[in-house]
């Protein structure tokens, strides 16, 4: 069994944002040469995630809406994290509920997805340079 890693990095100007990353996961597929097995995709920061969904505005303008609704970043106060000095407490609740990583097939060289399926990393406190681990394994 082979293995591949990878690091993508991003530096989000805002403070959040929803980027398709299929394009650098499968570059980093055709790089690893695996055809068979599984790619593991996860953000390495608490303030971030990974999650796989369709690429559609309305869609991440609903996400946003709705985890803005769950966790809203004002009052700051609200949130005893950021009684340490800190104003991300929401971006920390945010990614608990997108997730903080996805696994996909590999077959025949390619991302096993359905229609419409695409990766995302989900930014919730940008502003500084952050990642996403890739790891391929297989065959």
């Amino acid at each position: 069994m082979k293995s591949y890693r990878k690091e993508i990095w991003f530096n989000i100007p805002g403070r959040r944002a929803f980027v398709n990353i299929t394009p650098q996961v499968e570059a980093a597929l055709q790089e690893s040469g695996i055809r068979e097995g599984l790619a593991l995709i996860n953000a390495m920061h608490i303030t971030a995630s990974v999650f796989i969904n369709d690429d559609e505005s309305g869609l991440h303008h609903d996400y946003e809406a709705w985890l803005e609704q769950l966790a809203p970043h004002e009052p700051i106060g609200q949130y005893w994290h950021n009684r340490t000095g800190e104003d991300n407490a929401d971006a920390h609740l945010k990614r608990q509920v997108m997730g903080r990583e996805v696994v996909a097939a590999v077959t025949n060289g390619r991302l096993d997805f359905g229609p419409w399926e695409q990766i995302f990393y989900g930014e919730f406190d940008g502003g500084r340079r952050k990642r996403v681990l890739v790891k391929i394994i297989g065959e």
